[in-house]
């Protein structure tokens, strides 16, 4: 048996104040808070979902915000850089409105393309890059307009312990296509529009530490749960210790950690976001599992309150 991801579900990280997370992605990137609910570990931590106008894999990137937590050290098993595609001709807007918000960026090019790199608040390593392919985001905030939104997520490059065994865990087992290798990095796609483009780092450079502003994990796609399952299946048979299925909600996942030492999590694209409030209303209050509900009162005293503003 082999098996073909489509690429990236959704990736998450590890934030400080909830307030400054929520400005930044949706005040100033213009993408929208999808849905609003807390860590299942930590039901007094937030799990802040945010992307296209209706959360579609491959668009979602999600946080756990903890104000005042340690910041963290990028590096070897993790995902270095995270990569959002905006559609042709779109750079120049966001050129200024980086400059507009004060973010510092720099430019640069990798395979043929020309990227803006920049950090978020927390010191997330982002960048953008223009391509045809993914669909439009007709969602619209401030003066983000479908025209030049964030369509989702152009990729991500990877930093790993092990570059040799993480190619091949991307190549062999996620079933990803080798493109080629420049200077120190080689690239990987899948068949998805969006999502679709890895880029992996090919000499370490220290191994990171968990804490704000790093990358918790990397979701891959999976069709649904009957795919999911034979992940699970493929993914034990090649040698790698797997979890059992994690009812997300939204989501049911499994994770495993690579030979890099990268966090990976294959996650089903249904059911989706909108199984629990309609899809004009996501991301507007604060959605607990069926666990936490009855402790409601509780979890609200403790979380951090913030409002979706536009700054603009």
């Amino acid at each position: 048996m082999s098996k073909k991801t489509m690429g990236i579900h959704h990736i998450t990280a590890i934030v400080g104040h909830p307030q400054e997370n929520v400005d930044f992605y949706a005040g100033v990137l213009g993408l929208r808070l999808v849905k609003q609910t807390v860590n299942f570990d930590d039901p007094g931590t937030y799990h802040l979902y945010f992307g296209n106008e209706g959360g579609k894999p491959g668009t979602i990137i999600t946080f756990f915000p903890w104000a005042g937590a340690r910041q963290g050290i990028i590096g070897d098993g993790q995902v270095g850089v995270t990569s959002y595609v905006v559609p042709r001709g779109a750079m120049e807007f966001w050129e200024k409105r980086l400059e507009k918000f004060h973010v510092p960026f720099t430019k640069m090019e990798r395979f043929g393309e020309q990227y803006l790199e920049f950090d978020d608040p927390h010191g997330l390593h982002l960048e953008i890059v223009e391509r045809e392919e993914g669909d439009v985001n007709t969602w619209t905030f401030g003066d983000v307009s479908p025209e030049v939104a964030i369509k989702g997520f152009g990729g991500a490059t990877l930093f790993s312990t092990q570059p040799e065994k993480t190619g091949e865990l991307l190549e062999k087992v996620m079933g990803l296509e080798w493109v080629g290798k420049e200077e120190d990095f080689a690239r990987y796609r899948s068949t998805a529009d969006i999502g679709n483009i890895i880029d992996l780092k090919l000499t370490p450079i220290g191994r990171g530490q968990m804490g704000v502003g790093t990358v918790h994990h990397i979701a891959w796609r999976a069709i649904d749960d009957e795919d999911q399952l034979d992940w699970q299946k493929y993914v034990a048979a090649n040698g790698y210790g797997v979890t059992p299925v994690q009812d997300r909600n939204y989501f049911n996942a499994i994770y495993f950690r690579e030979h890099g030492e990268i966090l990976f999590e294959i996650a089903t694209d249904p059911p989706g976001f909108a199984h629990d409030e309609s899809v004009e209303t996501m991301g507007e209050k604060l959605m607990l599992p069926t666990q936490y509900e009855p402790h409601r009162e509780k979890i609200e005293r403790v979380l951090l309150p913030f409002e979706v503003r536009e700054l603009d």
